[in-house]
């Protein structure tokens, strides 16, 4: 009401005045309107007075009135007669001639409407036939910030669904349809094209397939205007999203085509960006066929800054091709990732996944949305996805409902299980007629992640299976050679940057494609010699050079030749381009955080390959973690434990045990990273593995600046938690002092996550077996550390501890009352009154409610009671006060405390 200038003394006059001359203070609790409601400052009914202000000479009158009508229709709602009359007035203020008033109207319809809606039986059509024509007509108004709001607040209308479909067909999509005409102003048709994409997503698909889609795809091509073009390719992903897998093969990817060989650098930079979403609308032979040589084209592009994009969406568009089954996958009941164990019983008919939940992916943290959209297994469109960014922290829990090994048929999944960004898809209910013909027992089914141990001497059943996937490969065999594509695109590529040859740039781009070229045509050869060997022999044969096996766009050595698949994954150029992003020299050409980018996509991309492809990706993550980029090894920290799930305990064991070892001596921002997330790490670890870190913990304890407190708070919190993982030797042991030197931090908050850390510890070596002796052990060297300390913060925290241990029913209570109680209640005499503040609380608000104490007979009750009564009558008043003070339904009553402050 400040703001506007509203006050009393202005209301209260007779004449009509300006409503923003003066404020008072008093009139900010009231409505924004309150003036129509005074009565006797003229002879006018408040309808009337509302007419009257609404069409005042002075703008300001104007403006409040616009501001208001919220409050209005509340007001004047109950009367049918003058709420249309009130709908009469809004109408007629929309075309006022001032700017301001109409964008003021403007934000409230939003607001308005939703009102309307709740009141929907007394008005069922007011909204149509009043506010949204308003609306409508506020798109092609003549003033820039009348015709914005009115945008925002049709977005908003549609998303909250108040816009009815007719209403969408017949008058949104038409004026729109208008606006983005070849003939439309420039302006206009920006603005038209750029609401088309942003409301494209919030419609029904066949409304946007059939009255939007056309227009959208002449805009594409728009070759007045790059603007309009922009606009298309940074929204090009939501579009394909919103109109399906068919229509966005039939007619946006050509479109797609077009924008990434446009002139303009920002057009092939905003689709670079927007890669990932389309990828993820296609099919899987669209992807690899069209995509893949598509996107060399913009990683290998003569301008920096979309090889900078490019390189950027490189690792999202890389888990695109991920499948789900093929990586080891399953989906719980609760939605959450988990990788399938090794010796995963398999004896299931059919893979049941619960409930179609949504996961968004996020750079930060998980937020799960929940969506009732439900899709049959055959259909091309699926809602469920899961970022690979934010995996499931409870990845070792096994679950009867999982998913397929990959030596199941994973032709039927590859329809319904398809990965977007290291996002990770399924339908509810998929069942797989026919497996289980092929599940007959887990000896029967091919385990790719067992491809380390040695051969075996009875192979006849990896006969079979290699016999089975000999047929599945020739099927796939029957689509023409995608490498093929790759080296004709890559070949056009180099042909147009002959012209450029001087450039340095254009001369690391050019050895970037000669490799991939090369590569393109090595696999081009390899995959015809092995289509060849399986048409004479019937077995299925690896694609082999020399002593050399080519391995999901890796290498190995003829020793590993007999215990790994070779699954085409990933095309190869892409892999290497990937594995490239560690090069020095990219930092130079192309991005100086090049690295982070390929350290934050690690994870999809190591999802995406699978475990058992793990080796293709080694040197590059090693090499990731030693990057001197400080951020770049804080990427890996943060990360390190998500990968863990993916490649299970004995990899994690061999690979990245060692890397995590050396990120807990790296820098404070490095180390972080690695404690964030320090129980989700080691309890995916061995016992005899995870011992091993008790004697690193205590180094969390010293930082680099001893001013960083929020570190030792973090390590508090995963200490509270890793607790379960060791037993009460090593938990008294180690774990032990590492609480004790956090109670004594410097910082509260420090202490106070602590006294927790305690507690939870102490109720660990009671309750566990055999442990008791170690309670009691602990017990006494809190009362001589804390009960005893010459400084009133560790009396203090003695007290708290005290209660805590109570109230959580961390020990036996005879117990308490044998070896803490009486070391408590000496704390009375203490000559701190903060010591004794926190003794009346401890006594009076948790001690005596417990129905040990209130028992009758009690011996140590008399005691409590008569340090209360001394405490009641304690000198200092805060003292006296709180152990005056009783609970009134378990909490203090706040009233009587309020009062004593």
């Amino acid at each position: 009401c400040s703001e506007l200038g509203l006050g009393m003394e202005s209301l209260l006059q007779p004449q009509e005045g300006n409503l923003q001359s003066s404020t008072q203070s008093n009139s900010c609790v009231m409505r924004i309107t309150a003036f129509l409601d005074i009565p006797g400052q003229d002879n006018l009914t408040p309808l009337a007075r509302l007419e009257k202000y609404a069409f005042s000479d002075n703008i300001f009158n104007r403006q409040i009135i616009a501001r208001g009508l919220l409050d209005v229709f509340r007001d004047f709602s109950n009367n049918e007669e003058d709420f249309l009359t009130v709908m009469e007035i809004v109408v007629r203020l929309s075309e006022d001639a001032e700017p301001t008033v109409r964008t003021e109207l403007m934000e409230q319809i939003p607001p308005i409407a939703i009102f309307l809606q709740e009141s929907r039986p007394k008005f069922p059509t007011a909204f149509f036939e009043y506010l949204m024509p308003i609306v409508v007509r506020y798109l092609t108004d003549v003033n820039n910030q009348v015709r914005k709001a009115g945008q925002e607040a049709l977005l908003i209308l549609l998303e909250q669904d108040l816009i009815a479909q007719s209403d969408i067909e017949n008058k949104v999509c038409p004026i729109l349809l208008d606006l983005s005409a070849p003939d439309s102003d420039d302006e206009y048709k920006v603005e038209a094209v750029n609401i088309i994409c942003k409301m494209a997503s919030m419609l029904s698909r066949t409304t946007v397939e059939q009255m939007l889609l056309p227009r959208f795809c002449e805009l594409c091509s728009d070759g007045k205007l790059f603007q309009v073009r922009k606009i298309c390719a940074a929204n090009f992903g939501d579009i394909c999203n919103a109109v399906g897998q068919e229509a966005t093969e039939r007619l946006l990817i050509p479109k797609f085509f077009e924008l990434c060989s446009d002139s303009v650098w920002g057009m092939r930079k905003a689709c670079a960006e927007c890669f990932m979403a389309v990828s993820y609308t296609t099919s899987p032979e669209v992807r690899r066929s069209k995509l893949s040589p598509l996107f060399i084209s913009l990683i290998s592009d003569t301008c920096r800054w979309v090889r900078q994009a490019a390189f950027q969406s490189l690792g999202p568009f890389i888990s695109t091709f991920a499948n789900p089954s093929s990586a080891g996958l399953y989906i719980r009941e609760d939605g959450s990732l988990s990788i399938r164990p090794l010796m995963q019983d398999v004896n299931s008919n059919s893979c049941q996944l619960s409930n179609n939940i949504t996961l968004m992916p996020s750079r930060k943290t998980g937020e799960a949305k929940h969506s009732g959209n439900i899709h049959s297994e055959t259909s091309a469109e699926v809602n469920t996805k899961l970022s690979v960014e934010n995996l499931s922290k409870d990845t070792q829990e096994e679950s009867s409902d999982c998913c397929t090994s990959p030596g199941e048929d994973v032709s039927r999944l590859s329809q319904g299980d398809r990965v977007a960004a290291g996002v990770i898809e399924v339908t509810k209910d998929s069942s797989f007629p026919g497996m289980n013909s092929r599940l007959q027992s887990a000896e029967d089914v091919f385990n790719t992640f067992l491809y380390w141990r040695p051969p075996l001497p009875d192979i006849s059943q990896d006969l079979e299976l290699l016999q089975f996937k000999t047929e599945k490969h020739k099927d796939s065999c029957s689509v023409p050679c995608n490498n093929c594509v790759a080296s004709s695109e890559i070949k056009k590529v180099l042909e147009s940057l002959q012209e450029h040859i001087d450039d340095p740039d254009v001369q690391a781009q050019v050895q970037v494609l000669s490799a991939a070229l090369r590569a393109a045509q090595f696999d081009s050869v390899g995959d015809c010699e092995a289509k060849k060997l399986e048409e004479s022999s019937g077995k299925l044969q690896p694609k082999t050079t020399s002593d050399e096996v080519v391995v999901s766009g890796g290498t190995c050595s003829q020793a590993e030749e007999d215990t790994l698949s070779s699954p085409d994954i990933i095309p190869q150029p892409l892999l290497d381009q990937y594995l490239s992003m560690t090069d020095p020299a990219r930092a130079q050409t192309v991005d100086t955080e090049i690295a982070k980018h390929c350290a934050y996509s690690l994870p999809g991309v190591a999802l995406t390959l699978g475990r058992q492809n793990w080796h293709c990706l080694k040197d590059t993550y090693e090499t990731l973690a030693s990057d001197v980029q400080w951020k770049v090894r804080r990427t890996l920290a943060f990360s390190i434990h998500e990968l863990a799930v993916i490649l299970g305990d004995q990899l994690t064991a061999a690979d990245l045990v060692p890397i995590f070892n050396g990120f807990l001596k790296d820098l404070d921002e490095v180390r972080i990273g690695v404690l964030k997330h320090l129980y989700d790490f080691l309890k995916l670890l061995h016992a005899d593995k995870r011992r091993e870190y008790l004697y690193q913990l205590q180094e969390f304890v010293v930082t680099d600046n001893s001013r960083n407190w929020r570190f030792r708070y973090e390590l508090a919190e995963q200490l509270i938690l890793i607790l379960e993982l060791y037993n009460p030797n090593d938990v008294y042991d180690y774990l032990r002092h590492i609480a004790l030197t956090l109670c004594s931090d410097k910082v509260s908050e420090v202490r106070w996550i602590s006294f927790k850390l305690v507690g939870d510890s102490v109720h660990l070596l009671f309750y566990a077996n055999n442990a008791n002796a170690l309670g009691l052990n602990f017990i006494n060297e809190l009362v001589v550390r804390f009960r005893h300390c010459s400084k009133w913060v560790g009396r203090q925290a003695f007290a708290f501890i005290c209660q805590a241990a109570v109230e959580e029913e961390c020990m036996p209570v005879d117990q308490f009352v044998e070896h803490l109680l009486p070391s408590l209640l000496s704390l009375a005499s203490d000559p701190v009154p903060n010591v004794r503040v926190l003794l009346a609380k401890a006594l009076r608000q948790t001690l005596l409610e417990k129905a040990y104490f209130k028992s009758v007979g009690n011996p140590h009750l008399e005691a409590a009671e008569e340090t209360v009564l001394a405490l009641q009558s304690d000198r200092d008043q805060d003292v006296s006060f709180f152990a005056t003070i009783k609970l009134k339904q378990g909490n203090v009553d706040s009233t009587a405390i309020e009062k004593h402050n």
